[in-house]
């Protein structure tokens, strides 16, 4: 009979039969089903053959001591360290950390990348002297981030390029400076943010070049700068920039940065104002910086002031020098420029002055010999020659591949039979023509031309001194409309003032462009905010009064396009240089400068970088009065700068200088007394 093998069978079984059966065999018969007993039926709890019985643990540790137990689960615990990416084939590191790893030195950017801008190569050497060099000492290649290089333009990467080998004195050996006199708008800012970056954290030998950076710029800018440094480097780096406090405070901030050495330094670059930097030079004279950049170097035209001394007392060799007008009056105010940046490459002052500056300006005058002029323009090719090597200038024809048209015009406005009649009331009573034929230029001589200037903007501007009857303005008073108040503006009253507020009337009504102003005069801006205030423009304004922090927040706001306001008025003085007011594309130079450079600041301001509406630039002047020879002398001194920093050949023999006189004339026949001439 065959037994099922069920385990509730066998324990059935296992309870109930004998134990020889147990033994048995079962033989093979047919199965059959049987129904399963209860293990309670059967009496006995079920147990698996399965189960072993207990036993004693062998591998229990036989001493129970605290410090041999620590040790038992440590080893239970330490695992092999293991790479934590599946399937990881690579190598295992067995490097430790901190071991510097033999072989030769890295540069810090791949300059075998595309479009990488590579500012030093290492000389190629042989296989047999790769053998024979030091791999501690071989240079690198100096690399341009690319976070920067990406953005350069090609005229900026060349920039870059030239300042590295100025400043670490490939270029000319033993000097370390450079003057970069790119035009307006050229992208000067960042091209020597690129420099200073490239600085701070590389050189051919594996290390910084410098440990710290100096930008000192017009107070207006100061911000500018700031920002530009945080636009292009996002964050990878903390400048100080110093734009107001106490004395006391911007001495500590100024102690901490000159204290500061070491590889790393938290911030590394200092943006300071021209007015706080001669304040606080003392702090600042006591170290070193690597490096110092002076922006709008212009500034620095005169060896004579305390701003220059201050600056060229700094214990930095590397200096750059940021203008985009860096001839402005007299080629001494150019020799100061260079002497600054690379003392001795044009000898002293004298001898500049005796070699180069007579000879040049001998052989311009109108008058001037053949010989004259032969010399002159010897010595003029002399001075290029060698001033080419530390001075970089593109002009802004570059620019208009990227921006779009400017259209400039110059807009000769007839003087009012008012501001007629009051002009030749002051040249009968004043007669400052007298006072120059009898050789003598005084003081009086001087005013006289900024009371014609004043007069040319608006008759209101000289009222009080019509009122006081001062010289040149005796019984002028009858010569004004009856019931005359300064407290409107009375734009009928002057020819310019017609014609700005037509151009402003226009320009409201037809587009949504908006208008920068821009005066030599504050009182002429007072005019303007009356004009605003009648017609209900809104506007706002920027002059000396201004504090730096506000001026950076109002340019912000102005150049937003969600922004309401019209017009920006500027003082040519105090916000001309550097200022970025893209928000518009209108200009309007209401009264020429005698330097033409704050003029061609000026008008800088709406077509540069960023500008996407076509510019327009009006420049307004009374015809036949001062200010067509204030223009007329600009074109010279532009003359002499094309001349010597842009090359030009053919730039017209201008009229002899010592024309004075001339200033004090009205010419009331002619539509435009600088297109006659």
């Amino acid at each position: 009979q065959r037994r099922s093998l069920a385990p509730s069978q066998l324990a059935k079984r296992k309870a109930g039969e004998e134990e020889e059966e147990e033994e048995q065999r079962p033989l093979p018969t047919t199965r059959k089903r049987q129904k399963p007993v209860s293990e309670t039926e059967s009496g006995e709890c079920y147990r698996s053959p399965f189960r072993k019985p207990l036993a004693q643990l062998t591998n229990r540790p036989h001493c129970l001591d605290s410090s041999q137990h620590e040790a038992f689960i440590r080893s239970i615990l330490s695992k092999p360290f293991k790479v934590p990416i599946p399937n990881y084939k690579g190598p295992l590191g067995l490097r430790a950390l901190g071991i510097k790893r033999a072989g030769l030195r890295s540069p810090l950017h791949d300059p075998f990348e595309e479009g990488a801008l590579v500012l030093y190569e290492p000389p190629l050497l042989s296989a047999h002297d790769q053998l024979k060099i030091d791999k501690d000492k071989a240079p690198v290649h100096v690399v341009v981030d690319p976070v920067l290089s990406r953005v350069l333009r090609p005229h900026q990467r060349e920039g870059v390029k030239f300042l590295w080998d100025c400043v670490t004195s490939r270029r000319i050996p033993g000097s370390h400076g450079c003057i970069m006199a790119d035009e307006m708008g050229l992208g000067k800012t960042l091209q020597c943010i690129t420099l200073m970056w490239t600085l701070l954290r590389q050189s051919p030998d594996c290390k910084p070049e410098i440990e710290k950076a100096m930008v000192v710029s017009p107070s207006s800018l100061v911000r500018n700068w700031y920002n530009e440094v945080e636009k292009w480097l996002g964050g990878r780096i903390q400048p100080l920039a110093i734009d107001g406090g106490s004395k006391e405070e911007i001495d500590r901030k100024l102690v901490g940065f000159m204290n500061q050495r070491g590889l790393r330094v938290p911030s590394p670059i200092l943006i300071i104002s021209y007015e706080t930097f001669r304040l606080h030079a003392e702090v600042l004279q006591k170290g070193s910086v690597g490096l110092v950049i002076c922006d709008e170097g212009h500034r620095l035209k005169n060896s004579e002031n305390q701003t220059y001394q201050a600056l060229n007392s700094l214990n930095t060799p590397r200096r750059v020098l940021i203008s985009g007008t860096p001839i402005q009056n007299d080629l001494l105010e150019y020799f100061s420029l260079v002497h600054f940046v690379n003392s001795g490459i044009l000898g002293t002052a004298q001898e500049f002055k005796r070699h180069f500056e007579i000879p040049i300006l001998k052989g311009r005058d109108a008058d001037a010999s053949e010989a004259e002029r032969h010399k002159g323009e010897e010595r003029l090719k002399e001075l290029i020659s060698i001033v080419n090597r530390c001075l970089i200038r593109r002009t802004s024809d570059i620019l208009s591949k990227y921006l779009p048209v400017k259209i400039e015009q110059v807009v000769c406005c007839r003087l009012t039979p008012l501001q007629a009649e009051l002009y030749k009331n002051f040249l009968k009573q004043a007669k400052p023509v007298e006072e120059l034929k009898e050789g003598k230029i005084s003081v009086s001589s001087l005013s006289s031309i900024t009371s014609l200037k004043k007069l040319c903007n608006h008759p209101a501007l000289i009222h009080d001194k019509c009122v006081e009857e001062e010289e040149g303005f005796m019984g002028a008073l009858d010569l004004f409309p009856a019931g005359y108040s300064t407290k409107s503006v009375e734009p009928q009253l002057s020819g310019k003032m017609l014609v700005l507020d037509y151009i402003l009337a226009v320009t409201k009504s037809t587009s949504n462009d908006k208008v920068v102003l821009v005066s030599n005069y504050t009182q002429t801006l007072d005019l303007f905010e009356k004009l605003c205030r009648n017609r209900r423009y809104l506007y706002v304004r920027l002059d000396g009064t201004m504090s730096i922090k506000k001026r950076a927040k109002i340019v912000e706001r102005f150049n937003s396009p969600s922004s309401p306001e019209f017009i920006f008025m500027l003082s040519s003085k105090a916000g001309g240089c550097g200022l970025n007011l893209i928000g518009a594309n209108r200009l309007v130079m209401f009264d020429p400068d005698w330097n033409p450079a704050n003029d061609e600041q000026a008008m800088a301001r709406v077509w540069r970088d960023g500008q996407k509406k076509t510019c327009y630039i009006y420049r307004l002047l009374s015809t036949g009065t001062i200010e067509e020879k204030i223009f007329q002398r600009q074109t010279h001194k532009k003359a002499l700068s094309s001349c010597v920093v842009d090359e030009e050949q053919d730039v017209e023999r201008h009229f002899s200088l010592g024309e004075l006189k001339e200033l004090f004339t009205l010419n009331e026949t002619t539509t435009s007394d600088t297109h006659d001439k």
